[in-house]
């Protein structure tokens, strides 16, 4: 039970004061007070009632109440409290110097001093204050111990999120200016795709932040174990709602941009899932990035790794050398070879402690790599692919014989080979089936294709991914309503920063400014037709269908009938727009 104002106010009355005196006492209510030599005719009842609700109480729990007189004739109120434990002796609450009586009385009034936090407020509270914040459920999904599910006291509904961040100057920790500039840079993001701001406080050494909406569980979760909530869902629904998760993501980045924030640190375990299906990131505060970063040496995070762009990490060289990656591969019909440089100064084995956070040159290009990585996730469950059979895919060129040994290096950015290979068997998957919800797949991947690319330059802005995220939900998907649909501007970087391909080009990881057909695959995908002849579908942005440039004729090029990512772009006009972040 919170003591607030109201509940004071209606728990107090002259009935329950009387209920806990003697009769003698009762009658005291009712007579001047014993200061002030006549100059007032106010009685003890009416200065209890206006001035002193809180003090009877606290009196009450420490079962003195009828010390309620002496305290009015010393001219005591609630505008006293809190009173200092050194200055609680001079309420003379027991008839000999009481320590422990004192010290109790310090610590109780603080119950009756509830200070209720305002959405986009904050408060500092005192060490010995009670925030009026209840755990209802401790969270492990982003940082174990420091995010849990809460209630306010003063507000009903769904739970809210709550993230700790430790204060001061050590190594780990946070100094005050910057968590308060921070708590005031995120009243400024609030999307409904977004953990959001609420309110924030401190307490006791520590920051506290409170988002909402709070969530069921992690993409990380779902990857391994489908919850039953998902499992009772129609094929169709299910199929449905996972597309639009995509867009939603990607529509939310475009939103976080816009105010010249980036995520950082996008993985499975930071996309959360709430109980209406909807998805969402975790917090855009950077303390839980800049932190997980400052003890990378003393406990390596490899979810953080696997999903990080490859300008965010790099490995110590041991002679500053590049060596080259080439990999060969051929399709079920005339065999294709294929390279793909990427430029390595680390050997294949190494201790996790070599690994480093990086400088990061653009912090949302670095976002949209790991947002590019989420989405070959999400498009692996649309498939009824295995997450763990991906990464064990990517590490595949990294698995040495014998015993003992670093675990292999299963991150995206440095198996582009592995990556490209997953993405064909994707796509062929996806032409086997005949649904329509997988018309999209392999436009999405030409999309993925770019947002991979080794080079931040040449990957496409988050509002140019939405774009065309929009086009395939649109018209190849056949979702006529995306959930989120939105026009954001200020993006931090332009359309001049990206490199665009032809649309004869096959579908294609851009890295060292070598590009390659995905795994070298021959990729036949169809609506219905097996002919190889099949033109793509029109479309009031798209050319004349006809692929052109060099190698338009190998195998490889079948899958360059499928527009390429830049094309499935829409002029501005074509957008419905809708109040920034809202869905």
């Amino acid at each position: 039970m919170w003591w607030d104002t109201a509940r004071i106010e209606k728990t107090v009355t002259r009935q329950f004061v009387c209920s806990y005196l003697l009769p003698h006492e009762v009658e005291r209510l009712d007579r001047p007070l014993g200061f002030g030599d006549g100059l007032t005719d106010g009685t003890y009842w009416e200065w209890i009632e206006e001035k002193a609700k809180r003090i009877f109480l606290i009196l009450l729990e420490l079962n003195i109440p009828d010390q309620i007189f002496g305290i009015v004739d010393d001219s005591w109120d609630d505008e006293d409290l809190p009173i200092p434990l050194d200055h609680v002796e001079r309420l003379a609450l027991t008839a000999r110097p009481d320590e422990k009586v004192d010290r109790r009385f310090y610590h109780l009034q603080f119950h009756f001093l509830v200070r209720y936090l305002e959405p986009g407020g904050h408060l500092d509270f005192s060490d010995p204050e009670i925030p009026p914040v209840e755990v209802v459920d401790k969270k492990t999904g982003i940082n174990q111990g420091l995010v849990d599910k809460v209630q306010l006291a003063n507000i009903s509904g769904p739970p809210l999120v709550r993230r700790r961040v430790f204060l001061g100057s050590d190594q780990g920790q946070v100094h005050l200016s910057q968590f308060l500039e921070e708590t005031r840079a995120l009243r400024r993001i609030q999307n409904d795709h977004v953990l959001s701001y609420y309110a924030s406080y401190t307490h006791q050494g520590s920051g506290y932040i409170i988002f909402t909406p709070a969530w069921e569980y992690s993409l990380k979760s779902l990857m391994v174990t489908t919850p039953a909530s998902v499992k009772a869902l129609e094929k169709q629904t299910r199929r449905k709602i996972f597309s639009n998760w995509i867009h939603c993501l990607v529509d939310s980045l475009c939103y976080v941009h816009s105010r010249g924030r980036s995520l950082g640190n996008i993985r499975p375990t930071s996309i959360l899932v709430g109980k209406n299906h909807e998805i969402l990131y975790s917090d855009v505060s950077r303390f839980g990035v800049e932190l997980a970063s400052q003890t990378a040496g003393a406990n390596f995070d490899k979810e953080t790794y696997d999903y990080a762009a490859p300008e965010q990490w790099h490995r110590p060289s041991r002679n500053n050398s590049v060596d080259a990656y080439q990999r060969k591969t051929s399709s079920s019909g005339s065999p294709v070879n294929t390279t793909f440089t990427i430029s390595r100064s680390y050997p294949d084995q190494y201790p996790p402690s070599a690994h480093k956070p990086a400088p990061r040159l653009d912090p949302q290009a670095a976002d949209v790599f790991s947002l590019g990585c989420i989405i070959l996730e999400i498009l692996g469950l649309l498939l009824k692919r295995q997450t763990k059979a991906f990464a064990a895919h990517r590490a595949a060129k990294h698995k040495l014989a014998g015993r003992g040994g670093a675990v292999p290096d299963s991150s995206f950015h440095q198996n582009i080979g592995q990556v490209e290979s997953w993405m064909a068997s994707l796509a062929k998957d996806a032409d086997k089936k005949d649904d329509k919800t997988m018309q999209g797949v392999v436009p999405m991947l030409q999309v993925v294709a770019r947002m991979l690319s080794l080079t931040p330059q040449e990957r496409p802005t988050a509002q140019e991914v939405e774009r065309s995220m929009y086009k395939i939900l649109t018209e190849d998907l056949g979702i006529s309503e995306p959930h989120c649909v939105h026009e954001y501007g200020g993006l931090g970087r332009g359309a001049g920063s990206v490199r665009l391909g032809r649309e004869s080009e096959p579908l294609t990881i851009p890295g060292g400014g070598r590009r390659t057909s995905v795994g070298g695959r021959n990729i036949r995908h169809s609506r219905g037709s097996s002919s190889g002849n099949e033109q793509p579908p029109s479309s009031s942005n798209s050319g004349t269908g006809s692929p052109s440039g060099p190698g338009a004729q190998s195998p490889a090029s079948k899958l360059a009938r499928w527009k390429p990512w830049q094309n499935y772009s829409y002029p501005s006009n074509a957008m419905t727009a809708a109040p920034a972040g809202t869905c």
